[in-house]
């Protein structure tokens, strides 16, 4: 769990992803991006691989574990299927090193930006929705925690 972004605001990291999606003129070589974004995304360790780090409303199996270190929050996690392992990477990479309070209150508009929300079957978006919102009761329960200290 590097902070190998450098804590760069989330806008920024989403302008990123904004940005390289452009470059793929086809969906069908977006989706082989989000693979292979997946497939860069490490293992998860298995002691992570247990029910309470599920996340509830994905089709497919994903795996979520957060980490709460110096005033930041650093993600985890693994999917059984490539394309939810590449969404989670994304997600990852925009969320994670960053402060709970920006956690909770970024609206991710990357993901309709670069088309996502149209793209995904149906049960897929209920899938991501339901990682963004894992992601954020995760941020929600840090800030909580740390902040009535």
């Amino acid at each position: 769990m590097s902070t190998s972004n450098g804590h760069k605001r989330i806008e920024e990291i989403e302008q990123e992803i904004v940005e390289e999606f452009s470059l793929f003129d086809t969906w069908d070589d977006k989706y082989e991006y989000i693979i292979d974004l997946g497939k860069k995304l490490p293992p998860l360790e298995s002691q992570f691989k247990k029910d309470e780090n599920k996340v509830r409303g994905c089709q497919s199996t994903v795996w979520l574990v957060a980490e709460y270190k110096n005033g930041r929050i650093y993600y985890k996690a693994e999917s059984d299927a490539v394309i939810v392992k590449g969404l989670i990477s994304m997600l990852i990479r925009v969320l994670s090193g960053q402060k709970p309070d920006e956690i909770v209150e970024t609206k991710l508009d990357f993901l309709s930006e670069i088309g996502m929300m149209k793209h995904l079957a149906q049960t897929r978006s209920n899938g991501l929705l339901a990682m963004v919102r894992q992601m954020k009761n995760y941020a929600l329960a840090f800030k909580l925690k740390h902040e009535s200290v």
